[in-house]
């Protein structure tokens, strides 16, 4: 079940902007340690097909109301897409610190403080809209990863993927094991005294083990969005292991699930049309609302968000296909590149396209998960209008309106010292 925020960029230009012809000092080269412009923009059409990914799950058909291509692109979003904006969260938040090499000093320490800035705010948004919307906002959970990333925005690439190899092979396991020692009379204890259980549906305990997207076990996927990041995406052979480290990801993790647990181990939530903003009707485990794995051999599924080794593995090797495959389409299809500015223009601000998508179902009565269960026409109609909204923004505007009110906010980062 996808919504989830989208991540920001290095410099306010990268971060929020389409594509310029003159490169900024994030993407000035090889000796400067950024990533070229075509690399940025692969980012950013990684970033809008996450966009698209979501609201395939919130506002198209149901998995069983489709057929062919429409199976595989409906099971495909759900759970990926989310999964694609944490990994790219990730990248995103070493684009701040420093891409290539971390910055030190004065420089690290407003970049941590931009950070931090950005992960209130994202955390009081998340509240704000999970009030409205329920428990599939994942603002406010990104607004914790961003505070537990910050004392790993000085590591390698090789440290960061296996800190985040072990966080996959370990933390489903103790969430599960946490989950079945959390009592119901525990959880009420806890969600008494915690002041945003009380303003809307996720607390505490459901940003950190409960909820839809919870950090112990997504944290796996910001920290090898971080890994990616130090990594340079420019050069070919990069590229080719990075591709065959996907590949081997995606169909291990998957293969060895089904052959471990049986056909039913990829099955998604979708296929019951119980993932859809604002339903509550929603089965699997490890969120509030959801009904918790009863037993040890459900952690060999990996069905999208079952939150198991699997299903991390698996689903963070289907991220870096997307965007290796992203950034391979942009840098050497220049004619592409051109063609796709309008969708890219959607991953440069894909925070106002996210919380958008949710106001613009609000006023035009677009009901999720039921008059919309069986027809692609309102999913494509969202895809057409954010498509056409970003690019004739982005004719006048660096940022997005929300990119540009967050940005913002973190300007007094600046007297940090």
């Amino acid at each position: 079940m996808t919504r989830i925020q989208p991540p920001q960029a290095t410099s306010a230009r990268q971060e929020n902007a389409p594509p310029r012809p003159a490169a900024s000092p994030e993407s000035a080269g090889k000796t400067s340690g950024g990533p070229s412009t075509g690399r940025l923009v692969g980012v950013d059409l990684a970033r809008a097909l996450a966009v698209f990914g979501m609201y395939i799950v919130h506002i198209g058909p149901v998995l069983s109301a489709t057929d062919g291509v429409g199976t595989w692109v409906r099971y495909l979003a759900d759970g990926h897409s989310s999964v694609l904006f944490a990994t790219l969260a990730g990248f995103s938040l070493m684009l701040i610190a420093g891409r290539r090499e971390p910055r030190t000093g004065l420089a690290g320490r407003q970049a941590k403080a931009r950070i931090a800035i950005r992960a209130v705010v994202l955390l009081a948004l998340g509240t704000v809209l999970a009030m409205e919307y329920g428990g599939v906002i994942i603002l406010g959970f990104y607004g914790v990863y961003f505070l537990l990333a910050l004392p790993l925005l000085r590591l390698s690439a090789k440290t960061l993927a296996i800190t985040a190899a072990g966080l996959a092979l370990v933390t489903p396991q103790l969430a599960f094991l946490l989950n079945s020692l959390l009592s119901e009379s525990v959880q009420q204890t806890i969600d008494a005294y915690d002041p945003l259980k009380k303003l809307s549906e996720v607390g505490v305990l459901d940003l950190l083990l409960t909820g839809f997207y919870p950090t112990i076990t997504w944290m796996s996927f910001v920290v090898a969005g971080m890994a990616l990041a130090r990594l340079d995406l420019s050069a070919r052979s990069v590229q080719r292991r990075l591709a065959a480290l996907g590949a081997a990801f995606t169909v291990g993790a998957y293969g060895l699930s089904l052959l471990l647990a049986g056909k039913d181990a990829l099955r998604s939530m979708a296929e019951d049309g119980k993932v859809s903003a604002g339903s509550e009707a929603v089965t699997s485990f490890g969120s509030g609302s959801f009904e918790p794995q009863r037993t040890a051999s459900e952690l060999l599924s990996a069905g999208p968000h079952s939150g198991t080794t699997f299903d991390i593995i698996g689903s963070v090797g289907v991220a870096i296909l997307v965007i290796v495959g992203a950034t391979v389409l942009m840098d050497r299809l220049p004619r592409l590149r051109s063609l796709a500015k309008p969708v890219i223009a959607v991953g440069t601000m894909s925070l106002t396209a996210y919380v958008g998508h949710f106001l613009a179902q609000s006023v035009l009565g677009v009901s999720a998960g039921e008059s919309t269960q069986l027809t692609w026409a309102p999913v494509l109609a969202f895809i057409l209008g954010a498509t056409v909204f970003a690019s004739a923004w982005s004719r006048f505007f660096r940022r997005g309106p929300l990119e540009h009110l967050l940005n913002a906010a973190t300007k007094p980062a600046k007297y940090v010292r």
